[in-house]
C-alpha cells in the first residue's frame, strides 16, 4: 500500500517538471530570450524559493548532470584526435591564461570589497573563472556556430576548464584547515588518474567498434541505444572513480568513437536523452536560486555581477586578440563565456565542507553564478550589434565549407562510383549506409562509411544534413529512396536532392516529390553499351553521336509527356520494329482459296498502310 501511495507523487513530480518546461520554454523562445532562460525561470517558479513544489534541488541536479555528461560525449563524437591536436595551443595556452588571469582578478572583489578571508576569496575567484559548458555549448548549438571560429575558441577554453577540475579540488584540500585522517598519497592519486584515462582510451580504441558491430548485426535498435548509454555512463563513472571529471570521461569516450562507423547512429540515439536531461539540469539550477538572498545582498550581488561580466569579457577578448583573432571572434567568444559555471556549485560546496568558505558566502556565489547564466543569452543576442555587418556575415559561416559538403546515402556500387567523382576534387563527403558487411569491405579499401539508417531524420541530422549543400540518395531499393526523399525534402528544404531512380515510373514519382535531379540507374550505362555495339558494327563516330543525341532528345520528350499523361503517354517517341508475318517453313502444294475475298483484300490494304506509317 505504501508503494501504491508513493507512485502518484513521483508521477506528479514528473508532470510538474514537464509542465513547467512546456509552458516556460516556448514562451521565452517566442520573446526571443532563448530556451535556457525559459528552463531557469521554470526552475525558479517550481523550486523551494518559488511555488515550493520541490524542496531539494541538489538531489535533482545529481541526476540532471547526466545531461552535461551526454553533451560532452556528443561533442567528443564531433572531434577526432587530429583536430584535438590541432587545437592544443588554444586549449593549453588560451585556456590556461584565461583561467589564471580571470581567477586572480576575481579574487580581488571578495577580498577587498566583501572583506572575505584570502583562502575563500581565492577559491571564489577561481571558481567564478570557470564558465558553463552546458550553457555555452547549448547556445552555440542553437545558433549553429559550433564550427565557427569563435565557437572553436570557446570550446577550447571550456575543455581546459574541465581539465582543471582536479587541480582546483586539490587546491581546496590544500587550503583546508581540516586535514584528512588518512590522506591519499599524491603518487597513488596520480596513478589512479592515469589508469582511468588509459582504460577509457584503450577500451575505446580496440573494443568499442567490435562491440557495436556485434550489436548492429542483431538489428535491434533499442539495444544500440542501451549500449550507447552504457558506454557514456561507464566512462563517466570510471573517470569519477579515478578522481577526474565525469564529463571528461564521456568526452574521451566520444573522441575514441569519432572515427567509428557507428558515430552518427550513436549520436542520433543519444540526442533525445541529452536534450531532455540538459533541460532538467537548467531547471535544477533555477531551483537552487535563493530569492530571499537577492533583496538582502543586492548591492554586493549587483556589483559582483557587473565585475564578473566585465572581467571575463575583457580578459577573453584581450587574449583572443593577442592570439591574432579578429574583433568579431574575440567579442563573440568573450560574451558567450561571460558567465560562471556549473562546476562552481561543486567547488563552493566542497570549500564549505573543508572550512575554507562559510555557508553564506557559498550561497551568494551560487546565486551570482545563476544570475550570470541568466544574463548571458541577453548579452549574446546584443553582441552582433557591436560587429560590422560584413564581418559578422563572414565569421558566422562554417570554417570547413569552402567547397561545400555532400551527404552520400548508400555506398553500394552506385554510390562508390559517385564518390570517385567527388573525392579527387577535395569535396567533403559524409557517406552513410546500414549494410555492415559493405561498411567493413569499404574500410578494407580505405573508405570511411558510417553506419546509419538514412530514412531516420535524427540520423540525417547527426550526419550533417542540415549543413549539406547536396544530398545524394544512392540506395538500391525504390521504396527506401522514396522514403529518404520525403524526409529530407521536408526537413532540409535548402539542400539539393540528387537521387538514384529505379526505373522510369520511379523517376516520375521522384520528380513529383521535388527532387532536383534524378537518374535511372541503368540509363547511362545502357547508352554507353549501345554506342559500343554500334562501334562494333563499324558505324562512323559522327553517325553514332547523332543517334545518341536523337535518343536522348526522344527520351526527354517522352518523359515530359509522361509527367502530364502517365506512363502510357509518349509511345510515339519509341523506335519499334513491326512484328514479322508468320510464314510457313514449307510452301503448300496447292494454293488456298479464300472463302471471303473482300475481307482478305481489306486486311492486305490495312497492313500496307501500317508499314508506310512506321
Amino acid at each position: 500500500m505504501a508503494e501504491a501511495a508513493h507512485e502518484p507523487s513521483v508521477l506528479s513530480e514528473v508532470m510538474i517538471f514537464l509542465a513547467a518546461a512546456v509552458i516556460a520554454v516556448p514562451l521565452f523562445r517566442r520573446l526571443k530570450l532563448g530556451s535556457i532562460l525559459g528552463y531557469l525561470a521554470a526552475g525558479v517558479a517550481i523550486g523551494p524559493y518559488g511555488l515550493r513544489f520541490f524542496s531539494d534541488p541538489q538531489s535533482i541536479m545529481h541526476v540532471a548532470e547526466l545531461g552535461v555528461v551526454l553533451f560532452l560525449f556528443l561533442i567528443g563524437l564531433e572531434l577526432d584526435l587530429s583536430r584535438l591536436w590541432a587545437m592544443r595551443r588554444d586549449i593549453f595556452g588560451l585556456g590556461a591564461a584565461q583561467l589564471l588571469l580571470t581567477g586572480l582578478l576575481m579574487t580581488l572583489y571578495p577580498l577587498f570589497v566583501a572583506g572575505r578571508p584570502w583562502q575563500g576569496s581565492l577559491v571564489a575567484g577561481l571558481g567564478l573563472a570557470l564558465s558553463s559548458t552546458a550553457l555555452v555549448m547549448q547556445l552555440l548549438e542553437e545558433r549553429g556556430h559550433l564550427q565557427a571560429p569563435y565557437g572553436q575558441k570557446s570550446f577550447a577554453i571550456l575543455l581546459f576548464q574541465d581539465l582543471a577540475v582536479v587541480p582546483l579540488l586539490a587546491l581546496v584540500a590544500f587550503l583546508s584547515p581540516v586535514k584528512a585522517a588518512h590522506p591519499v598519497p599524491v603518487w597513488m592519486a596520480a596513478l589512479k588518474m592515469v589508469g582511468g584515462v588509459a582504460t577509457v582510451v584503450l577500451v575505446g580504441r580496440f573494443l568499442l567498434n567490435p562491440f557495436f558491430r556485434i550489436l548492429a548485426r542483431t538489428g535491434a535498435r533499442e539495444i544500440m541505444t542501451a549500449a550507447a548509454l552504457l558506454v557514456v555512463i561507464a566512462s563517466a563513472g570510471l573517470m569519477s572513480y579515478a578522481g577526474l571529471s565525469p564529463a571528461l570521461g564521456a568526452f574521451l569516450a566520444g573522441i575514441m568513437l569519432a572515427e567509428s562507423s557507428y558515430r552518427h547512429e550513436l549520436e542520433a540515439d543519444i540526442e533525445p536523452f541529452r536534450g531532455l536531461l540538459l533541460g532538467l539540469f537548467f531547471v535544477s539550477v533555477g531551483m537552487s536560486v535563493d530569492l530571499g538572498v537577492i533583496p538582502r545582498f543586492w548591492p554586493i550581488l549587483l556589483g559582483a555581477l557587473v565585475t564578473l561580466t566585465v572581467i571575463k569579457v575583457g580578459v577573453v577578448y584581450a587574449l583572443v586578440r593577442l592570439g591574432k583573432g579578429s574583433h568579431a571572434t574575440a567579442l563573440q567568444s568573450a560574451v558567450v563565456l561571460s558567465q560562471g559555471g556549473e562546476f562552481g556549485f561543486v567547488l563552493f560546496q566542497t570549500a564549505v565542507l573543508a572550512d575554507v568558505m562559510v555557508e553564506e558566502q557559498a550561497t551568494l556565489l551560487v546565486v551570482l553564478v545563476t544570475l550570470s547564466m541568466a544574463v548571458t543569452p541577453l548579452l549574446v543576442s546584443l553582441a552582433p550589434r557591436l560587429i560590422r555587418e560584413e564581418t559578422r556575415t563572414r565569421e558566422e559561416t562554417f570554417a570547413g565549407a569552402s567547397k561545400g559538403a555532400v551527404l552520400l546515402i548508400g555506398f553500394g556500387r552506385f554510390g562508390q562510383i559517385v564518390s570517385q567523382m567527388l573525392l579527387p576534387e577535395g569535396v567533403e563527403v559524409t557517406a552513410i549506409d546500414n549494410d555492415i558487411e559493405m561498411i567493413e569491405a569499404a574500410e578494407r579499401f580505405g573508405f570511411k562509411v558510417y553506419f546509419g539508417d538514412g530514412g531516420r531524420l535524427d540520423v540525417l541530422r547527426a550526419a550533417g544534413a542540415e549543413h549539406a549543400r547536396l544530398i545524394c540518395v544512392c540506395v538500391e531499393k525504390q521504396e527506401t529512396a522514396t522514403r529518404i526523399v520525403e524526409v529530407a525534402r521536408e526537413a532540409f528544404p535548402l539542400a539539393r536532392l540528387y537521387v538514384r531512380a529505379f526505373d522510369r515510373g520511379h523517376a516520375l514519382e521522384l520528380v513529383e516529390k521535388g527532387v532536383d535531379y534524378q537518374l535511372r540507374e541503368t540509363y547511362e550505362s545502357a547508352i554507353v553499351f549501345g554506342k559500343a555495339a554500334l562501334e562494333a558494327l563499324e558505324l562512323e563516330p559522327e553517325r553514332i553521336r547523332t543517334l545518341e543525341e536523337a535518343l536522348r532528345q526522344r527520351d526527354h520528350e517522352r518523359f515530359v509527356l509522361q509527367q502530364q499523361g502517365g506512363l502510357d503517354a509518349g509511345r510515339d517517341r519509341l523506335h519499334t520494329r513491326p512484328a514479322p508475318r508468320p510464314e510457313p517453313l514449307v510452301n503448300p502444294g496447292r494454293k488456298g482459296v479464300a472463302l471471303n475475298p473482300d475481307a482478305v483484300a481489306e486486311a492486305e490494304a490495312a497492313e500496307r498502310a501500317q508499314d508506310l506509317s512506321a
